[in-house]
């Protein structure tokens, strides 16, 4: 069972599995509707880009099979989401809206990730990389709504779902720190963000 899943304790699994319904919640709006009006398509990049720079190590290393699926899953959704968006759906992407200066988060992000490190090495840059960007990367979705004053009703219940999974991981570190003595301070620090 441990080379399935790993060394997941409940908080990390109840967090992946709400990052999985907001994925899904995410998708199904956007299909039922026909529409993505009101979901940032610059927020969607920039998870895009957290999750292919966070799992280059995909097909280098092998954690447990629920990780390496998760990897997957995230990276796919991703690319399927950005489809949509920019592709499928672009008649009704909000453009004019969605204007938040996102190469300023990815910037930010890179000279952090150069600067501040476990260790310098490509994998390790592209980590924390990804790490300082997933905690700003909903900052265009969030500009988004406050542009047009209102929020579809199922992206409200995708964002609940998100800054759910973030907290529950926020409750993973807290619980890895207390029982394993593990503290990341780059992943705690970027996910109080």
């Amino acid at each position: 069972m441990v080379a399935l899943i790993g060394n997941v304790n409940i908080f990390r699994f109840c967090g992946d599995m709400l990052h999985v319904v907001a994925i899904i919640i995410l998708l199904t709006y956007i299909w039922k509707s026909q529409s993505v009006f009101g979901i940032s398509g610059k927020s969607q990049i920039l998870f895009a880009l957290v999750f292919t720079t966070r799992y280059v190590d995909l097909f280098t290393s092998f954690i447990s099979v629920y990780t390496n699926s998760l990897k997957v899953v995230y990276i796919i959704t991703s690319y399927v989401t950005l489809y949509l968006i920019y592709i499928k759906f672009r008649y009704t992407y909000d453009k004019s809206n969605d204007t938040f200066r996102a190469e300023i988060l990815i910037m930010s992000s890179g000279v952090l990730a150069v600067f501040v490190n476990h260790y310098f090495s490509p994998f390790e840059f592209c980590w924390t990389f990804s790490i300082y960007l997933e905690s700003v990367a909903i900052l265009p979705q969030f500009f988004m709504i406050i542009k047009n004053g209102d929020v579809e009703r199922m992206i409200g219940y995708y964002l609940t779902a998100m800054g759910s999974y973030r907290a529950l991981y926020i409750m993973n570190w807290m619980y890895r720190y207390k029982n394993e003595g593990f503290y990341d301070a780059i992943a705690a620090n970027s996910g109080l963000l």
